[in-house]
């Protein structure tokens, strides 16, 4: 059989390369899994209701760009969110988990060609990897740039030679970031928008994380910066879920955020080739975009973990917590080797930082990291960074 060349070389996913590191040994202690992003707090009671009550929508073919009610529901999010008017009618969609939309989106959006030549995609490094699948599909030349601790864990695509950004059609960015939980500002987003507006790109714009952040602030998003600098809102593509707001990550509710024009594209294509999220879950999603006292509860629970993980890693040499989002991103000699000393000594499962990121120049900027999620209920956590800590660090 013959198969597609653009796919041959690609690595095996993070989890499957995670199981053939680890599963071939015992574990050395209590199991702990922190390996995925999988939220473990409790989803809103009304949730069961709401279902049920919607129960029949299961029988209708539910609507390709989400139902008017559910679009609303986003429109006054966005408001309330970012401080911006939006109207979700035109300008939204509704996803069946950002994944789906961060993939088709290049498909939907982005050219063949830019300027006669191979277009290419920004990712930051390490990443989340459909970044790298979505550039590859549409035959554009993926750029992984360096998110290191040196540029605050945000990478400096202003540094990138003229002749890669004349041919950049869209750049990925996470805030905040996985896997290091760094936040872009003011200055990060200003100075990236009037990148894209110098050499002709796209924003996309990955927010999962934007509602679990330290402090009273929330981090800043590209609609509020673009809104701030009066970019055209065709340039930028935000994407949200209810996966980690929420706590809902087998919903598979989120939804995209663009300009009437961009959005029509995305609408269409889907209309060819997706599936729409059925109706009993989007009436789901509509109550969750309008309620913010869940959201309020899952953010003080995660508080409380940033400190007690402060508490624990103090004294770690190049720890540093996280700004926002819900995982640790700790130093090591080399990832995969604390990896397997974790789980053979401990019985402690993390993600080597290395199968997040990209060889450049001959380096892996994941490699000296570990990804620990803190998602387990804080005292199961702070038992098992308490492990994590003395297993490597004493």
């Amino acid at each position: 059989m013959i198969y597609p060349e653009r796919f041959s070389n690609l690595p095996a996913y993070a989890f499957p390369r995670l199981r053939g590191l680890l599963d071939p040994h015992p574990a050395g202690g209590p199991v702990v899994n922190m390996t995925i992003g999988e939220p473990k707090h409790p989803f809103p009671d009304w949730v069961k209701t709401v279902l049920a009550e919607n129960i029949d929508g299961f029988g209708v073919y539910p609507p390709n760009d989400g139902s008017p009610e559910l679009l609303d529901a986003i429109s006054g999010w966005i408001k309330r969110r970012y401080g911006v008017e939006f109207d979700a009618q035109t300008g939204a969609m509704a996803l069946n988990g950002t994944r789906e939309g961060l993939y088709n989106v290049a498909m939907a959006l982005l050219p063949e060609q830019k300027r006669g030549k191979r277009p290419v995609v920004l990712i930051p490094n390490p990443f989340y990897q459909v970044y790298m699948i979505a550039a590859i599909s549409i035959g554009a030349e993926p750029v992984f740039v360096p998110a290191t601790r040196q540029g605050g864990y945000l990478p400096d695509y202003g540094a990138l030679p003229a002749e890669v950004l004349d041919r950049t059609v869209a750049a990925y960015i996470c805030s905040p970031g996985n896997p290091q939980g760094a936040v872009a500002d003011a200055g990060y987003w200003q100075d990236l928008l009037a990148l894209a507006e110098k050499h002709d790109f796209r924003i996309f714009s990955d927010e999962c994380y934007s509602e679990i952040y330290r402090g009273d602030t929330a981090p800043m998003g590209v609609l509020t910066a673009a809104e701030a600098a009066g970019s055209d809102p065709e340039r930028i593509v935000l994407f949200q879920s209810l996966s980690k707001r929420s706590n809902l990550p087998g919903l598979r509710a989120g939804f995209i955020a663009a300009g009437p024009e961009s959005t029509a594209h995305i609408r269409r294509l889907r209309s060819y080739a997706g599936a729409p999220m059925p109706l009993p879950l989007q009436r789901v999603a509509e109550r969750a975009w309008a309620d913010e006292a869940h959201v309020t509860q899952n953010r003080r629970l995660y508080a409380e973990k940033y400190v007690a993980a402060d508490q624990v890693m103090q004294g770690v040499p190049g720890y540093q917590g996280p700004e926002g989002g819900f995982f640790l991103w700790l130093p090591v000699e080399d990832s995969e080797a604390a990896a397997l000393k974790l789980w053979t000594q401990a019985g402690i499962r993390v993600l080597p930082g290395t199968y997040l990121g990209q060889d450049t120049n001959g380096e892996n900027p994941g490699k000296a990291y570990i990804r620990v999620a803190m998602v387990a209920p804080k005292d199961e956590m702070v038992e098992a960074l308490t492990r994590l800590r003395d297993c490597l660090y004493n």
